[in-house]
């Protein structure tokens, strides 16, 4: 997993000095009331990335295990992303997509076919999640920073 690892870090490091260029109130604005805000997919990004965590460390640790799904909606209402510093929340999205590349680089061969179900799907192989966060990550990326070539097949089924 040290490849998927150091693509994860690679991403982070190109993205970090792009996001922190961006500023309000370009940040804040939705094309619509019910859209998500630059602000508010970043916050989604941070609750996918400790979501992740969660999974990434369980799964390692319980074999076949049922993890609850989370309402990213509710999620991002509750956070109040919308009203939190846009370099609060870069920093932050930075350090724990960091994080998430170690414990990725530290998962060890021989729990990469645990397997859990989220909310009764799946199941997914720990090292299918693993390899498909960095997909997630791009997709919403592609948003935020539409100017990037952030090309690559989004396979997220969860």
């Amino acid at each position: 997993m040290k490849d998927v690892a150091h693509s994860l870090r690679e991403i982070v490091q190109t993205l970090y000095p792009e996001l922190k260029k961006l500023e309000e109130p370009a940040v804040s604005e939705k094309d619509s009331p019910s859209k998500w805000s630059k602000k508010e997919i970043l916050g989604h990004l941070i609750d996918s990335a400790t979501n992740n965590q969660k999974k990434f460390v369980m799964a390692a640790s319980i074999p076949n295990l049922d993890i609850v799904p989370y309402a990213q909606d509710e999620w991002v209402a509750l956070q109040a992303y919308q009203k939190t510093d846009w370099e609060n929340l870069v920093s932050l999205w930075y350090f724990m997509n960091l994080h998430l590349a170690h414990v990725i680089e530290q998962a060890e061969a021989s729990v990469l076919g645990n397997t859990f179900t989220i909310g009764g799907a799946g199941p997914f192989a720990l090292s299918f999640v693993m390899k498909d966060y960095e997909q997630h990550l791009r997709h919403h990326m592609r948003v935020i920073l539409p100017h990037l070539n952030l090309h690559s097949e989004f396979k997220m089924v969860y």
